[in-house]
Order: C-alpha cells, then structure tokens, then sequence
C-alpha cells in the first residue's frame, strides 16, 4: 500500500556538461587507453582513433571536442607507410526530448581536422556516432538515484513514469523540463 502518490509537474532537471562526458566516455570512449578506433585497432599499423573528449554549452548547442590521431596509408610488414596526424576536431548538437530519454539532433561540425582523408573517415562518426552515444535515459538515472532511498530516509520513493516536454541549453547546464509520477511505500 502507498502511502502517498504524486504525479510531479514541471520538474527542471539540470544536467552538468561533465555528466554529458562522462556519458560518452562510458557508453563509446571505453576502449584501450580511453580511445575510440574508427580505423584498425591498438595493434594496426595504420589507424585512426579519437580520444579525450570534452563536453561544454555554446549559445543553445552542446559541443563536443575531441582529440584525433592518425597513420593514414598501407600497411607493410607491420609498419605503415604513410603520414601521422595529430589534430582535433568540434561537432555541435541541439538537445531533444525522445520521451524519457534526452537525445542530440542537428549535428553540426563546427572544426575539422583540415586533412580531407581524415576528414572522410571522421564525418560519418562526428555527425552521427557520437551524439547517438551521449543519450542519457533519465527515467532510469532518476530511478537508480532514487533506489536507495529507503536506506537513507526510512521511506522507499519510487518513479513509476517520467515524460519529458523540452530540454534548453542555459549557461553551464543542459536544462530538462519534465513531468513525472513519484509513489512513496
């Protein structure tokens, strides 16, 4: 039996830059050494992967940087021959509500590496890779948070259902405008 029941309105959920990254350092960056390869592995001669990505608010965008590194060219006799770059490259995107998850749409490269082969390789992980793997499901974030509350408040709180309406970037935070039914046992 219950002993209260609310459906929440108009609850703001304010999401740090740094959950965002390491979000995305969980979910796609948790290969050898924190990187990701979109060409060959920690043992190919010739290879690209990125690392090191960091998460900051722009305006209404959220922007990712990251690192790249690269041996572009033929692989013989375990070396490659071929040219090294180590550069960067930032791609944006627009938050968006997929029901009770908190989504990126319109993914916008705002620096490229200035190498257009590498650039090739990168477009399609940039543009859609990586802001697929940032979605955040804060349906179940918020009822991990709230598991243990029987332990720290004599009460268990539980979320039966969350819908979020709009998400804005404000300052130094992702904003969430949500609504959501909590049951107290």
């Amino acid at each position: 039996m219950s002993l209260l029941s609310v459906k929440a309105r108009a609850i703001e959920l304010k999401v740090s830059s740094g959950a965002l990254e390491r979000t995305l350092k969980q979910q796609l960056f948790n290969g050898p050494e924190g990187r990701y390869y979109l060409r060959g592995d920690a043992n190919s001669a010739c290879f690209v992967y990125v690392d090191n990505p960091s998460v900051i608010f722009k305006d209404d965008r959220v922007v990712i940087h990251v690192h790249t590194h690269s041996r572009l060219g033929a692989g013989m006799f375990g070396k490659c021959v071929g040219v090294g770059f180590n550069t960067e490259a930032d791609v944006s995107v627009l938050p968006d509500a997929e029901g009770e998850s908190i989504g990126f749409r319109d993914a916008r490269i705002d620096r490229f590496t200035g190498n257009k082969e590498l650039d090739f390789i990168l477009v399609p992980f940039l543009s859609r890779k990586l802001p697929a793997n940032m979605k955040l499901n804060a349906l179940e974030l918020l009822r991990t948070a709230l598991g243990r509350s029987r332990e720290s408040t004599g009460y268990l709180v539980a979320l039966d259902a969350l819908k979020i309406h709009s998400m804005l970037v404000t300052k130094d935070r992702l904003t969430v405008d949500l609504d959501g039914d909590l049951h107290v046992d």
